[in-house]
């Protein structure tokens, strides 16, 4: 079987995977962090990590393989969890999507009907100054592991669809009060942010899964790195009798073995990216991929 070289430029990560018959060789990583306060995101990587692609497909003389990034988590997931046909919680800074695979597309079922929940988590730390280091998620979850109180938040949820930016609007309004009153400290702000979002987040992920009847659930994407988030839905997986597939940040963050194990699907079922038709889509939905490597 080939090897394929997965090369993943998300906005502040450039990765490289190399993935073989459903076993991962290598998937080295470097991330760029910002100061406090200044956001982490850059177009810059999507675009010469693309560019990089292509002129190795050409110098190399090997087929092309343009690889949908939520997709990627996707295929990346199942592979190291071993899940068959799970429903997909997608969490992610540009993407909030629960996910299920139907006649050969993976199909949104319910997403966020504005920002993605890591937008969300990334907007309130840089609004604190809380460190980008190794990265906002990261720092909010360990704040939020020493607060004691949980204060209401606007909580928006529609069927399948969850909404976050007026949460966002209304915690970044009442912080500063409530910090120079004493009334919460930046680890309850945290707390309380976390419980909220996660909370609409498991909602949405248990009607799903009751509608789909769906034995596993599957947690991807850079946000289902959080292990609060992950014991949630484990408390509701298994009072579903539901298994809960989840990885670690290896897997979770953005790299390029899932680009690489999403690419090889794509190779052996006959899949290849003309070189003349190929480059960056930002909004290239999860829905617009035929999965034809899926029965």
């Amino acid at each position: 079987m080939p090897v394929v070289l997965g090369l993943e430029g998300s906005a502040n990560k450039v990765g490289a995977g190399l993935v073989r018959d459903g076993q991962v060789l290598s998937n080295p990583r470097a991330t760029y962090v910002t100061a406090p306060g200044q956001g982490p995101g850059m177009g810059a990587p999507l675009a010469t990590v693309a560019a990089v692609a292509r002129t190795l497909a050409q110098l190399w003389g090997r087929p092309l393989l343009g690889v949908n990034h939520c997709v990627g988590h996707i295929e990346m997931g199942r592979l190291v969890c071993g899940a068959r046909d799970p429903l997909v919680l997608y969490v992610s800074g540009g993407n909030t999507q629960v996910i299920a695979f139907s006649r050969r597309r993976y199909r949104i079922l319910g997403e966020t009907l504005d920002v993605a929940v890591g937008n969300c988590l990334d907007r309130f730390a840089r609004g604190l100054q809380i460190s980008n280091d190794p990265s906002p998620g990261y720092n909010i979850e360990q704040l939020a592991k020493k607060g004691t109180k949980l204060l209401e938040l606007p909580y928006v949820v529609k069927g399948l669809d969850v909404s976050f930016s007026g949460l966002l609007s209304h915690i970044e309004a009442v912080a500063p009060q409530l910090l120079a009153s004493g009334e919460a400290t930046v680890e309850d702000l945290c707390f309380s942010l976390q419980e909220t979002v996660f909370a609409m987040l498991v909602e949405v992920t248990e009607r799903a899964a009751a509608q789909c009847r769906s034995p596993e659930v599957l947690l991807v994407g850079g946000v289902g790195c959080n292990e609060r988030l992950q014991e949630m839905l484990g408390t509701m997986c298994s009072a579903r009798g539901i298994r809960l597939c989840a990885t670690d940040e290896r897997f979770c963050v953005d790299n390029g073995a899932m680009i690489a194990q999403a690419g090889w699907e794509m190779l052996r079922s006959g899949q290849v990216t003309d070189i003349a038709r190929s480059g960056v889509t930002q909004r290239y939905r999860t829905d617009e991929v035929e999965v034809t490597w899926r029965d």
